[in-house]
């Protein structure tokens, strides 16, 4: 696999774009924060090309997340390229995912090993849930509680420490506020769950960060917020 550089974006992009159900986030990454660092999500990317096209690309994003594209499994390529990166961790396909872990032999108990299904919806075919709750912007609930909400979350399902989980959860809210990347469903003027975005392009967006509160759940809210949302991106185009 050779480096990228910056006159092979466009090939990237299009390469990416074939695979969107698993390349949104370095996808996104790519084209928010380029190749030229500077930010944790600013990304390297290494390219293996066959009779003029992309058939591999490894992303690699500052701060140390692995993002294989690989469907032709040049694995023994991309532990070359990895051989003096530092590994935060791996987000992909699923068996691409497992056999770079098994080529790299990381080790057998990460922090999170989670593989989550992937959905795909036309919004020409979403329905939204009958209900009385409306979808807000996430500043307009209480702060603490949408933190405390996000903190819950990085335990859960993220399977952070309880001692760094708030100070996580600030940084995530903040962030979502400064992108207006999710939302807050509200019932009678009281936060009842909270939905979002993980990675937004101009025709595809990823649901991540769905939260409702235990005492809430089993009621449809999450998904009403989620219909509620992805209508609103509906109507924005």
């Amino acid at each position: 696999m050779i480096r990228a550089v910056a006159t092979d974006q466009p090939a990237i992009e299009a390469f990416l774009a074939k695979h969107i159900e698993t390349s949104m986030f370095p996808l996104v990454n790519l084209i928010n924060h380029g190749m030229s660092g500077g930010h944790p999500r600013a990304v390297t990317c290494w390219i293996r090309w066959k009779a003029g096209q992309i058939t591999d690309v490894l992303t690699v994003s500052d701060e140390g997340m692995i993002f294989p594209q690989c469907p032709t499994g040049p694995w023994g390529d991309v532990v070359t390229v990895l051989s003096d990166i530092g590994i935060k961790g791996i987000l992909g396909a699923a068996d691409q995912v497992a056999s770079l872990r098994g080529t790299l032999r990381l080790p057998a108990s990460p922090d999170l090993d989670v593989v989550e299904p992937l959905y795909h919806l036309s919004l020409m075919n979403l329905q939204i849930p009958d209900g009385l709750t409306e979808l807000r912007q996430l500043q307009d609930a209480p702060r603490d509680l949408i933190e405390g909400w996000r903190a819950a979350y990085n335990i859960e399902l993220l399977a952070y420490p309880k001692d760094s989980a708030a100070a996580q959860a600030a940084r995530d809210i903040a962030g979502y506020i400064a992108k207006d990347s999710h939302r807050v469903l509200m019932q009678d003027g009281k936060p009842v769950a909270m939905t979002g975005f993980n990675a937004e392009l101009p025709h595809v967006v990823q649901i991540g960060g769905v939260y409702t509160p235990p005492e809430a759940r089993s009621g449809g809210l999450a998904r009403r917020a989620v219909a509620l949302h992805l209508a609103e991106a509906a109507e924005k185009g």
